[in-house]
């Protein structure tokens, strides 16, 4: 999860160069700034109606999810200036969620 200023093709580009391989697989909602994904991605871009999103994009809207119960119940009032520190720790309990301590 990263902090962006705006999803628009720059933005999306430079998050796909930095945090994907070469011809990953990838799907998305059919935002038009996603379009670039296709020039390095086998990328499969969808509109969705709502009551299949969880289908389409299962990962996407529990981290989503996660992220929202995790702010609301953790952080009150939350600002942007740390939120890519959030969305990190958020993040490593996530990923570090089945090791035991």
């Amino acid at each position: 999860m990263a902090v962006v200023d705006s999803i628009c093709y720059f933005s999306v580009d430079k998050f796909v160069k930095k945090h994907l391989k070469l011809s990953q697989k990838v799907h998305s909602d059919a935002l038009p700034a996603l379009n670039i994904i296709d020039q390095t991605q086998d990328h499969e871009a969808k509109v969705t109606p709502s009551h299949l999103v969880d289908e389409w994009l299962p990962r996407a809207y529990i981290a989503i999810g996660n992220l929202k119960t995790f702010l609301l119940g953790r952080f009150h009032g939350v600002s942007g200036k740390y939120l890519q520190e959030y969305l990190d720790e958020l993040s490593y309990r996530f990923n570090h969620r089945f090791i035991e301590k």
